[in-house]
C-alpha cells in the first residue's frame, strides 16, 4: 500500500526536524565544550539558519517545516521539562528560600504585569498599530511577565551557587505558573465592566489556583509512591517501575488542566514528591534509567522549542503585516524590551530588601551583586511567552490583523534579543559580579554540621542574633526543617517509603545484586 501525498510531506518535514534537532545537539555541544555560547542561542541560531535556507528553497513560501501549537507547546513539550525541574531540584535550598522564592515569583511577576500592562496602555494607544482593546493590553502584561532563565541555568551551578540557583530557579517555576494563571484569568474575566474588584478576584483566583495545584501534585506524588512501594513492580520488571513514574508524572500535569488548575505547579511539586518518596522505592536500574529518562526528556523539549522560535521568527504571513512601517515595529519591541527592564527592576531590588529583612545574618542576605543576577535572569523572553503570545493574537499560527502581526513580531524580537544578547552576556556578568568564594554561597553550600558544643541556641548564630522567623524555617535544630524531618520518618516514610527504604527484589541473590 503505497504513502498518499499529505502522508509523504508529513514523513518528509520530520525527518527534515529530527535531524536539524540532533545538529543543535552537536552543534551545541561544540559550542559549549569551547565556552562560545550556551545550547539554547546555539538552537536558536541554527533555527534562523535552518528557516533562512527553507525560505530560500520555498521561493519565499516559507520558512518553517511544521506550525506551531499552543497544545503541542503545553501538552507536550513543558511538562517534562517542569517535571524534570521538581525531581532534580535540591529540596534543602528551594524550600530554605521558599519565602524569597514565593516573593519574586507570585508578587513579583504581578508588579512586572501591571507595570508593563499599564506603560503599554499609555504608549501605545499613541502608536497607529491597530485596535488593541483592554484586554490586549493585560494581555501584553502577562505575556511579557513571563520569564525564561534557561541561559542564566545552565551557567549557574547547583553546586557552587545554591543560594542563586535555588532563586533563579524556583522563582522561574512560580513565575511561569503566575503568568499563565493571569493570562487564563484575563481571558475569562469580563472586561467590559471592570471596576476595583478585578485584582482582589485575581488574586484570589492566584491564591486558590496555587493552593490546590499543588496540594493535587502532592497527592499524586504520594499516590505514585505508595503504589511502588506496596505493589511491588519491581519484583516482576523494572519497566514498569519505570512506566509508572513517567505516567503519574504526565498524568498529575494533564489531570490540573483538566480541572483547569495549573499544571505547571501541579507536575512540578510531583516531582518534589517523587523525587522524595517514589524514586528511593524503586530497584536501583529503575533509579539509574527514570534519572536520565527524565532529564534526556527534559533537554531534547527545551532544545526543540528554541530551535522551533529560530525558525518561527522568519516566518513571511506575520512579517509581511510589518514590512512598510519597519521603524514602529523596532519602536514597539524597544518599548517592550525598556518595561520588561523596568518591571523586573521594581519587583526584584524592592522585595529583595523586605527578604533580607528577616536575613539577620548579614552572610544570609541576598546581596547587591545577587540581586542584579537574579535581576538580569529574569529579563530573558522564551517559549512561554511566544506560546501565550500566540494564543491571544493568533488563530493557529496565523493573523490577518495589523495590531496582532505587530504583537507577534514583536514579541518574536523581544525573544531572540533577549535570549541572543542578555543569554551570551550571561556568562561574563556571572563572572564578574559573582566569584565562587561569595561568603552568601559558602553558607549556602556548608552541611548542617553538628554543634562541637553540644548546644545551640535557636536565636543566635555565630554569636548573632537572628530572628525567630527565619530561626523557624531554617534547618537548624529548632527550624521547620527539622521538625518536618520527626514527621517524616515517623509517619511519612513507613507509609510511603522514600531514603533508606530497600525495594524488594524476587529471584536469587546474584540477580538482586545486579539490581
Amino acid at each position: 500500500m503505497g504513502i498518499s501525498a499529505e502522508e509523504s510531506a508529513s514523513l518528509y518535514s520530520i525527518s527534515i526536524f529530527t535531524f536539524v534537532l540532533w545538529l543543535c545537539i552537536v552543534v551545541g555541544h561544540l559550542f559549549v565544550k569551547h565556552r562560545w555560547m550556551n545550547e539554547s542561542v546555539a538552537a536558536i541560531l541554527i533555527g534562523l539558519l535552518s528557516g533562512t535556507i527553507i525560505m530560500f528553497t520555498s521561493q519565499g513560501k516559507s520558512s518553517r517545516i511544521l506550525v506551531f501549537s499552543e497544545d503541542l507547546f503545553f501538552i507536550y513539550l513543558l511538562p517534562p521539562i517542569i517535571f524534570n525541574a521538581g525531581f532534580q531540584v535540591k529540596k534543602k535550598h528551594f524550600f530554605r528560600n521558599f519565602i524569597t522564592i514565593s516573593l519574586f515569583g507570585a508578587v513579583g511577576t504581578m508588579i512586572s504585569f501591571i507595570i508593563i500592562s499599564l506603560g503599554a496602555y499609555g504608549i501605545f494607544r499613541r502608536f497607529d498599530i491597530g485596535q488593541l482593546e483592554l484586554g490586549d493590553y493585560l494581555a501584553i502584561g502577562a505575556i511579557f511577565s513571563a520569564t525564561d532563565s534557561v541561559c542564566t541555568l545552565q551557567v549557574l551551578n547547583q553546586d557552587d551557587t545554591p543560594l542563586l540557583y535555588s532563586l533563579v530557579f524556583g522563582e522561574g517555576v512560580v513565575n511561569d505558573a503566575t503568568s499563565v494563571v493571569l493570562f487564563k484569568a484575563i481571558q475569562n474575566f469580563d472586561l467590559q465592566h471592570v471596576d476595583a474588584s478585578i485584582l482582589f478576584q485575581l488574586l484570589g483566583n492566584f491564591l486558590y489556583l496555587f493552593a490546590t495545584s499543588t496540594l493535587l501534585g502532592i497527592a499524586i506524588g504520594l499516590l505514585s509512591a505508595f503504589c511502588v512501594k506496596w505493589i511491588k513492580f519491581g519484583m516482576h520488571s523494572t519497566d514498569r517501575e519505570v512506566a509508572h513514574m513517567i505516567l503519574m508524572a504526565y498524568f498529575s500535569y494533564i489531570l490540573a488542566d483538566l480541572l483547569n488548575l495549573s499544571g505547571i505547579l501541579t507536575v512540578f511539586f510531583c516531582g518534589i514528591v517523587m523525587s522524595h518518596y517514589t524514586w528511593h522505592n524503586v530497584t536501583e536500574k529503575s533509579r539509574v534509567t527514570t534519572k536520565h529518562a527524565f532529564a534526556t526528556l527534559s533537554f531534547i523539549a527545551e532544545i526543540f522549542i528554541f530551535l522551533y522560535v529560530g525558525m518561527d521568527a522568519l516566518d513571511i504571513e506575520k512579517w509581511k503585516y510589518v514590512k512598510n512601517s519597519p521603524g514602529q515595529s523596532i519602536a514597539v519591541s524597544s518599548i517592550l524590551i525598556v518595561l520588561v527592564m523596568i518591571g523586573r527592576a521594581a519587583s526584584i531590588f524592592p522585595l529583595s530588601f523586605l527578604s533580607n529583612l528577616t536575613r539577620k545574618n548579614p552572610l544570609l542576605k541576598i546581596n547587591f551583586n545577587q540581586q542584579v543576577i537574579i535581576w538580569w535572569a529574569g529579563l530573558m523572553r522564551g517559549a512561554v511567552s511566544m506560546a501565550l503570545s500566540y494564543n491571544q493574537f493568533t488563530r493557529s499560527g496565523y493573523t490577518q490583523l495589523r495590531g496582532n502581526a505587530l504583537m507577534i513580531t514583536s514579541t518574536i524580537t523581544v525573544v531572540l534579543f533577549s535570549t541572543m544578547v542578555f543569554g551570551m552576556l550571561t556568562k561574563l556578568l556571572l563572572k564578574f559580579l559573582q566569584p565562587f568564594e561569595s561568603g552568601n554561597e559558602i553558607v549556602e553550600s556548608l552541611p548542617d554540621l553538628p554543634n562541637p558544643n553540644g548546644i545551640r541556641n535557636p536565636l543566635l548564630e555565630n554569636g548573632k542574633p537572628i530572628s525567630v522567623f527565619h530561626g523557624f524555617f531554617s534547618s537548624s535544630d529548632h527550624g521547620i526543617h527539622y521538625y518536618w524531618r520527626k514527621f517524616d520518618n515517623a509517619y511519612m516514610r513507613p507509609l510511603f517509603g522514600g531514603r533508606g527504604f530497600t525495594p524488594f527484589v524476587d529471584g536469587p541473590p546474584t540477580d538482586q545484586m545486579a539490581v
